[in-house]
This record gives structure tokens, sequence and C-alpha cells, in this order.
């Protein structure tokens, strides 16, 4: 390998000083192409792929900007392209958005079905085709469901039958959808996803209609039976009516019982009942008025009113006026022969009479102005509210402030009743507060009620004895520690005492035993007698000069001294 890899470098330096500039400039350009090719090819093979969500480009920039809206609410990284086609990361998550758009309805109407789930046309015998046609139908139907986030599993089973030559012997494609839904899901419950499914699969199968599809469960109970689910709607739409009620009632209540707690105190106020009928029947009201035409509207600069208006305006009118006078014509026969007139008739020959005919017909307009309405979706029809409130309890106290007590040992109270002008305003209170309407039937009791406070009282009894309990307790205890404190002041004085005068004892007894052995010495020196001192006497002898001389020389050093030794003891 190395002799051939020399062999090559040798012929490379012959050749390359053969060629000529021209040649090694080639040479350089396509070396460099090929590594900048290399290096590219590697870019775009590192890159991540994307998967187109519809192949077929999306011309409406509306819809176009509602789709990707939607797909950035379900947190989906994708890019739009310059043509209208939108690219997400991979094919599961483009089967996912797919399924939510068919269920949103915010598919391009020019799609087709065969762009949507991404099939491929097959080109084998009929009978084949047909069997691949429906399986990859199936399959993809079941891909799309279980890419949504409610579905665990799903089967699905189609019918595709042949085309007939006549429509009335035609069979209806049919299929069945077997879900299980994922565990804290309400698709079972929720009609609207249960209806986005079934809109994904007619999307999916060509000529399958709604009363074609049964979507049911894992145990069997039947999704789609959106007629059997009416009975449910209304008892929801009762429940939500209900729910309404009360909070409303709640809303009343919480108000009320708040506003009378900040006058009464939270213990004298009560809500026996708040009861509120609401209309929940939608109306929808539509009026027609009529009103003069204005022809000078006010000045508002001026003090006056100077309005004008008239009633209406004549836009056409109609005049009838016919006047006749001269005699009748009566007819008779034909020549030669008596008419036919009657006697009566021919009396009135040759009388004289006159004909007149006036008619007017005027078409004026008015303003007019039509109002449509619409009301809420709830009324209230009336109210009833009761509220009862307790008087008052003080403590009885004696003139000294004393709390008195009953033979019982309880605490004397006394009770002031509320009186019949406050009972008045708080009811006027209630009535601003919910809008009393006396047409409307509304009903506002507010009554005096005595509570029953005997476990309050018993409690407050209870910690009033516990208090008066503690505070003597706490009192004897410093009394008690007071005589000890006491105590042992007088015993510390009276020890200090005894100790000082036994010090001062044996000071006394040590000094005369000093004076005496000193008086021995003295008297042995004198008669010239030798003595000898003990080691112990030598010590105390030397200590006791040592300390003689330290006070002479250091006086304050030595009061220093005894005044801690007086600290210490």
């Amino acid at each position: 390998m190395n002799e051939w890899l020399k062999k090559f470098l040798s012929q490379f330096k012959e050749l390359w000083i053969k060629w000529s500039t021209v040649q090694k400039v080639i040479l350089f350009v396509v070396v460099g192409g090929a590594i900048f090719a290399i290096i590219l090819l590697a870019s775009f093979n590192a890159s991540p792929g994307m998967v187109p969500l519809i192949s077929s480009r999306i011309t409406d920039e509306d819809l176009l900007n509602r789709i990707s809206m939607r797909i950035d609410e379900e947190n989906v990284d994708h890019t739009i392209t310059a043509d209208g086609r939108i690219l997400v990361g991979d094919k599961k998550t483009a089967q996912r958005m797919v399924a939510i758009l068919v269920r949103e309805d915010l598919m391009p109407p020019e799609t087709s079905p065969w762009e949507i789930f991404k099939m491929d046309r097959w080109t084998l015998t009929d009978f084949e085709r047909n069997v691949n046609l429906r399986e990859a139908i199936r399959q993809s139907v079941e891909q799309h469901i279980e890419a949504l986030e409610e579905v665990d599993v799903a089967k699905v089973s189609l019918v595709l039958p042949e085309n007939e030559l006549f429509a009335e012997d035609q069979n209806p494609v049919t299929a069945s959808i077997i879900i299980t839904p994922r565990p804290g899901s309400d698709i079972a419950t929720n009609k609207r996803k249960i209806e986005g499914i079934v809109k994904l699969i007619k999307y999916a199968v060509e000529g399958l209609q709604d009363e074609n599809i049964v979507i049911t469960d894992h145990q069997g109970n039947q999704l789609n039976d959106f007629e059997g689910l009416i009975d449910v709607d209304r008892l929801e739409l009762a429940q939500r009516e209900m729910k309404t009620k009360r909070d409303l009632e709640r809303q009343y209540m919480n108000g009320i019982l708040g506003e009378l707690k900040a006058i009464y105190g939270n213990d004298r106020i009560r809500i026996i009942n708040v009861d509120i009928t609401l209309n929940m029947g939608k109306k929808t009201v539509e009026t027609e008025e009529h009103f003069p035409i204005t022809m000078k509207a006010d000045n508002p600069r001026t003090p006056f009113d100077e309005t004008e208006v008239i009633e209406s305006i004549t836009i056409s009118e109609h005049l009838v006026d016919e006047e006749f006078k001269g005699t009748g014509f009566n007819p008779e026969g034909p020549p030669g022969q008596e008419g036919q007139t009657p006697p009566a008739y021919k009396d009135l020959e040759g009388l004289v009479g006159n004909y007149s005919n006036q008619q007017t017909t005027r078409n004026d307009v008015v303003n007019t102005r039509n109002t449509y309405e619409e009301k809420s979706p709830w009324e209230i029809e009336r109210i009833t509210i009761a509220v009862a409130i307790d008087g008052m309890w003080t403590w009885v106290y004696d003139e000294e402030g004393n709390v008195q007590f009953n033979p019982d040992g309880s605490i004397q109270r006394e009770y002031t009743p509320v009186t019949d002008e406050e009972l008045s305003k708080a009811q006027t209170l209630v009535e601003h507060a919910i809008g009393y309407d006396r047409d409307r039937g509304d009903s506002v009791s507010v009554v005096h009620l005595q509570f029953d406070r005997t476990a309050q009282f018993n409690g407050e009894d209870e910690r009033f004895r516990t208090k008066d309990r503690i505070r003597r307790t706490v009192l004897y205890s410093i009394l008690s520690l007071a005589a000890l404190m006491v105590v042992f002041i007088v015993f510390r004085f009276a020890s200090r005492e005894v100790e000082r005068r036994r010090k001062l004892r044996e000071e006394e007894l040590s000094r005369q035993h000093q004076a005496m052995r000193e008086a021995a010495l003295r008297s042995a020196e004198e008669e010239g007698v030798e003595v000898q001192m003990s080691v112990e006497e030598r010590a105390r002898m030397e200590m006791q000069e040592n300390a003689i001389n330290m006070a002479r020389e250091h006086p304050e050093d030595v009061a220093q001294l005894i005044r801690t030794w007086l600290v210490e003891e």
C-alpha cells in the first residue's frame, strides 16, 4: 500500500510539473466544488425533514391564517412555504392536525380525500384494487382517529358495496367504529367531539351517510345516538338553569348578608331563605314605531323649544268629481212591437235626474322605526327573601365595674330587642338591594327574632371562669415567689452575718495566739534562750512580713484585693 501511494504521489508530481496554470486552476475549482457539494449534502441530511400537512396548495389567505393559528394553539411547529403549503415535523403530527382541522371545518373545500389521507392509487386488478382501497381507507381512518388525544385505540370496519346499475339497487356504504377513550377523557359524553369523528369519517369515505355510521366505546355503548341524547341534553339544560338560579341566589345572599353584618354585627343576622323565580324562555321583541316628521330641529343655544313637526307628508293624491243631470233612457223592443218595460218604470219616463260623485284618495307617509330586540337568556320574575335580626345581649356590672353572676355561677346578661324603626330601615335597605318591584310580586320580610345562644353563653362563661382561674393562679404564684424571695434574702443576710461573726472570732483568736507567740519569743530573746520555730511558723511569719511590705509599697492593689474578697464572699 505504501509503495502504491508513493508511486501515485510521484506520478502526481510529474503531472503537476507538466500541467499549465490553467489546468491547475481547473483542478482546484473541481476539487473545491466537490468539497462544497459534500458539505451541502451533509447539511441537508443533518437538517430535520418536514412533512406536508396537505399536499395541495391553500390559495385562501384568510383560511391559511386560521389554520396556522389553530396549529399554534396545539403548540406544533410548522412552516408556511411561499406557494401556500404547510409543513410540519413528522407524519404522525400531520395526521393528528388533519383530524383536528376536519373536525373543526378548517379543511380547504378543494381538498380531495386522497390528499387528506395521502393514499396512492392502485393499478392492479379490479378486485385487488378494491380490497387495497378499502384497507387503505380503513387504516388511514384508524390512524387519524387514534391521533386524537382523547382516543387510545380505534378499530374501524368499512363496507364498500359494488356499484349497481340502478340507484334503487345500490346498497349503502356503512361503517362501524369502536374507540377506547383515554383515562380522564370526556369524549364519551362530549357531543361535539363525537360529531367531529363522524365528520372525519364522512370526509374519508365517499357516499357515507350519518345514519350508516355507528360509533361505540369499548363497553358497547353507542356514542353517536344523538336522537337518544335529546333527553340528556334537556336534563343538562335543566341542570344549567338550576345552577344559574343557585348562583344568582347565592350572589344576592352574600351581598345582602355582608352589608347587614357590617351594620349589625356578624352574629345578629340570619338570612332564612332567598328564592328567585327565573324565566328561562328566550324572547324576541320586534317593534315598529311611527312618529312625526321634524321640519325644523331645536336650536340647543336658545332657551325655548323651536322644533317644528308635521304628522305626515302627502306624496300622492287622486281626486274624482263626477256630475250628471238629465232624463234617463228607457229602451223599447223592436219596431212594431210592444216593449218589455214594466209599467212602473214607464211612468218615470220624461223625469229629470241629478247624479254627483266626489272622491279624494291621498297617500301620506310618516317616520317609521323598526326595532329588533332579543331578550337575555333569563329574566327575574319574582324574588322572595326573609331576614331575621337578633337583639343585643350585654353583661351586667355593679357600681365598681365588676361582673355580676347568677346563683348558678353564670354571668348575668340583659337583652335589648330590635326596635320597629330599625326593622323598617333594614327592610328598606334589603328592598333597594334586590331591586324590589311590587308589581312583579316580590316579597321582603325582615323580622326580629331572638336567637338561641345557650351554647355561646356557656362558652363565654367557661372562658371567663378559666380566665379568672388563670388570673388567680398567676396572682398566687407571684405572691408565693415574692414570699420565697423574701425568705431567701433574709436567710442570705442571716447566714452572711453568722459567717462574718465566725470569721471575726477566728481572726480574734488568731491575733491572740500571734500575740502570745510574739510575747513568748520576746521573753525568750530577753532571757537569751534559743528558740526553734517550726517550718509553718516561719512560713507564716514570712507571709505576714511580705503582706505588710506589700501594703506599705502598694496600698491601692491591696485595697482592690480586699474588695474582691469581700465581693466573692
